[in-house]
């Protein structure tokens, strides 16, 4: 295949079409209103994984998503990031990091919730905070709908998600943020801020 071919090649249908029938999963094409996607049921909840596109400056970025919605116990917003840069001065300017306790995971994200003891029980888990620490570009949060420019949830339902930068197309990347995933899903069951039923919304 040339460079300019490799360039301009989109080989993740294959992929994610094998890494689908490989975890037991749904993988659908993807049309001029849905980018191609992924969907695996973890117990009762179903965990979507797509790409999506933002434009900066006339720049194409691209990211890779996992989402789940889940019927909400509690409501817990949470959002954890990699430090940067810039986190110094935001922190100076008045951003809340809620600090767990492990030195190590402290350095490397900020987190920010309306709920510091819900986010110290939930990363209290140890392999949870390990997993979370291999993965180097990885955005976590809790939301209550699919923002702006996505569904509104009823109520009672809220929904995870994971964003990484760029169009990921490594199976074994692939599927071990599957399994961070649903293990983190678990984890806001065991802390009482997700119920383990249907949350009756799809994405």
């Amino acid at each position: 295949m040339s460079r300019m071919r490799k360039w301009f090649h989109d080989d993740r249908p294959a992929i994610w079409g094998e890494l689908s029938r490989e975890i037991g999963a749904r993988y659908t094409d993807g049309t001029w209103r849905k980018a191609a996607r992924i969907q695996v049921d973890h117990g009762e909840w179903t965990v979507t994984l797509d790409t999506y596109v933002i434009v900066v400056s006339n720049v194409p970025i691209a990211f890779t998503r996992f989402r789940a919605p889940f019927r909400a116990e509690r409501a817990l917003r949470m959002q954890l990031s990699r430090t940067n840069f810039f986190t110094p001065v935001a922190k100076f300017f008045g951003m809340q990091d809620f600090e767990i306790g492990d030195a190590t995971f402290d350095a490397a994200f900020v987190i920010k919730s309306n709920d510091a003891s819900a986010v110290r029980e939930f990363f209290a888990d140890a392999p949870l905070r390990a997993a979370i620490l291999r993965e180097t570009s990885l955005h976590m949060s809790v939301e209550d709908d699919e923002g702006w420019f996505g569904s509104k949830f009823p109520p009672h339902a809220d929904e995870l998600r994971f964003v990484i930068s760029g169009h990921e197309k490594d199976p074994e990347r692939l599927k071990r943020l599957f399994d961070l995933f649903a293990d983190a899903l678990d984890r806001l069951w065991q802390i009482g801020a997700a119920n383990p039923r249907a949350p009756g919304v799809e994405l």
